[in-house]
């Protein structure tokens, strides 16, 4: 846009400059001429087209001195251009032409080609400025996407391993309950019962009992809170990775799309579920890619576990894809067996809350 109203600022003055020194009936012939080579020139911009344009018009110049009064605009297309130094060509038609025009005609003339060059100048460094800065931008902003992008990625991996570290750190919990204040109870609870096995007196006896049942009771409330502990640090994506790792038979991916663990019933269900598939898999089939897909729904949470073998039977009344079938009912859930591309089996479970309304 800048190119096209430098243009025509100086059409005008080469306009006007021209008609205050011609007479000649034939006056529009070089406005014509000159607006059509110039309109070529801007709509072709190719410069071995504008060189030729050039050459052409700086020779009809020589033949046909009004044209010099437009020389300018047409000069203003090539001006730094590869080859710059064609511009020294308009010299030429204006020292042949020099007694046909006066002098300050000719001077007039120059004095529009420096114009025409200075706007050029100016015209290319505001377009080069203007790409620089879009640019610039660009970068900048495709620079702030990869760093919010990946400062999401970091928070997210930051918060799954506090997450994983959280449900380590009450797996350690649960096992150190287990192994020191949970076999203190044991001894104490058989040396109790064996102290009552012994024992003559029957108020002591019954003492005995009481206590007995007392720490029996400990015991269990321990033993419910050490599974509670258990159950909540097991972690269904570690879980299911290192399955995936341990699977050597042949190559496999995992698709883990879960934004919330599931309940603990749902969890060991997959991963039994994963355990089976993966040793059916080894036993029945002559696969060579698995695919496992673990996603959550807004009502549902939905395994799949595909394999390319073509060597299990589907209608199979194996024990193995019978307990897969159980597990599935248990929590009120769809399976959906298929062979047609490979082995398929998709599950489909309701989530929690889904699964509380079923109860009730």
């Amino acid at each position: 846009m800048n190119k096209l109203l430098d243009k025509l600022i100086i059409f005008l003055f080469c306009l006007v400059f021209y008609i205050q020194n011609t007479a000649d009936f034939y006056v529009i012939v070089p406005v014509i001429i000159a607006m059509s080579c110039s309109a070529m020139n801007s709509f072709v911009e190719s410069e071995y087209f504008q060189l030729i344009s050039f050459s052409l018009y700086i020779a009809a110049c020589i033949y046909f001195p009004p044209l010099l009064f437009f020389m300018p605009l047409i000069t203003y297309d090539i001006i730094l251009l590869k080859w710059q130094l064609i511009v020294l060509l308009a010299a030429f038609p204006l020292a042949i032409n020099y007694q046909t025009i006066s002098p300050i005609s000719c001077f007039l003339i120059v004095l529009l080609l420096a114009l025409a060059g200075l706007m050029k100048y100016r015209a290319v460094s505001s377009a080069t400025t203007k790409y620089e800065y879009i640019k610039l931008r660009d970068s900048a902003k495709e620079f702030s996407l990869q760093l919010e992008s990946r400062n999401k990625e970091l928070m997210e991996k930051q918060d799954y391993e506090k997450n994983l570290a959280t449900l380590q750190e009450r797996n350690r919990i649960a096992r150190e309950i287990h192994d020191s204040v949970g076999h203190l109870l044991s001894s104490s609870i058989l040396q109790i019962g064996a102290l009552i096995a012994r024992c003559q007196d029957e108020g002591l006896k019954e003492s005995l009992k009481t206590l007995n049942l007392t720490l029996s009771q400990g015991m269990n409330s321990i033993r419910d809170s050490i599974h509670d502990l258990h159950d909540d640090s097991l972690d269904l994506y570690t879980q299911t990775a290192i399955l995936v790792n341990n699977f050597n038979f042949c190559p496999i991916s995992l698709d883990y799309d879960m934004a919330v663990s599931p309940d603990k019933r749902i969890k060991y269900a997959f991963i039994a579920i994963i355990k089976e598939a993966l040793a059916n898999i080894i036993k029945h089939s002559n696969a060579t890619q698995v695919n496992i897909t673990l996603r959550e729904h807004p009502a549902l949470y939905q395994l799949i576990i595909k394999d390319n073998g073509t060597k299990e039977l589907v209608n199979s009344d194996g024990i193995g894809l019978n307990n897969i079938r159980d597990r599935v009912n248990s929590l009120n859930g769809n399976i959906n067996i298929s062979s047609e591309r490979g082995f398929v089996i998709f599950i489909s479970i309701p989530r929690e809350e889904s699964y509380e309304n079923c109860n009730h």
